[in-house]
């Protein structure tokens, strides 16, 4: 079947990282559907690309989806982007891809930019297997949560706001323990890119005296085995 929608990934922060295949596509579909047209347009012009888009986003996704599979069943290509990164990663994506499926539409995603990946691969930490949390329960379900990955031994991903930060470094400090690895990487791929590296403890120290600014990748390493807490005995 001929592709009808695409999944596009958009930098995450260095307008470079846009592949040239993502700027071909965006450039022949019919229209584009982005989280957030004024964020998408800065993009759109940086690249000369003056096909059509309209709004697509958390709060409206559930009243647009059916009118966006009607185009698409009627033979209109469309592409999917958010502000930054992959489509449906801690963004909008999930329920038009599952409809589409549902309604035999042939979708593809491009490859392309994804935050967690480069801080997963530079924290250091084992990235053989690792579990994405994305953006943790706010309220109801987060000490849930928090009392499972303290037992998970794959490494941890998640994502946080520059708000929210010490308050989650410190609520997985209460969980896992104080001690446990952490990777905490800002900006990626900007300017002001910043990885630090150590103890829950220690990172915290370091938010604690440098004001948190950006969006944040949280890398934690998982629950010692017996057989590692054996070898470091």
């Amino acid at each position: 079947m001929k592709t009808s929608l695409y999944l596009v990934p958009t930098p995450i922060g260095n307008l470079k990282d846009l592949t040239f295949r993502a700027v071909e596509v965006l450039q022949q579909v019919d229209g584009i559907l982005a989280e957030d047209t004024r964020t998408s347009a800065k993009l759109l012009k940086h690249y000369q690309i003056e096909t059509p888009m309209q709004s697509y986003h958390m709060h409206n996704e559930h009243q647009k989806l059916d009118r966006i599979i009607q185009r698409l069943q009627q033979g209109e290509t469309l592409a999917l982007i958010s502000d930054a990164g992959t489509p449906a990663i801690s963004d909008p994506g999930f329920l038009l891809t599952r409809a589409c499926i549902d309604h035999q539409i042939a979708i593809e995603c491009l490859p392309g930019a994804t935050a967690f990946v480069p801080a997963l691969v530079n924290s250091g930490l084992p990235s053989d297997k690792f579990v994405f949390e994305g953006f943790l329960p706010v309220k109801k379900g987060r000490q849930t949560r928090l009392q499972i990955l303290a037992e998970e031994p794959r490494t941890i991903v998640c994502y946080e706001s520059p708000h929210k930060l010490l308050k989650t470094l410190g609520h997985f400090s209460d969980y896992l323990g104080a001690d446990r690895r952490v990777s905490v990487s800002r900006e990626l791929s900007k300017l002001f890119e910043e990885t630090v590296r150590g103890t829950l403890q220690e990172v915290i120290v370091h938010f604690q005296d440098k004001t948190p600014k950006g969006e944040f990748v949280i890398i934690l390493a998982g629950k010692p085995t017996a057989s590692k807490q054996k070898r470091k005995l």
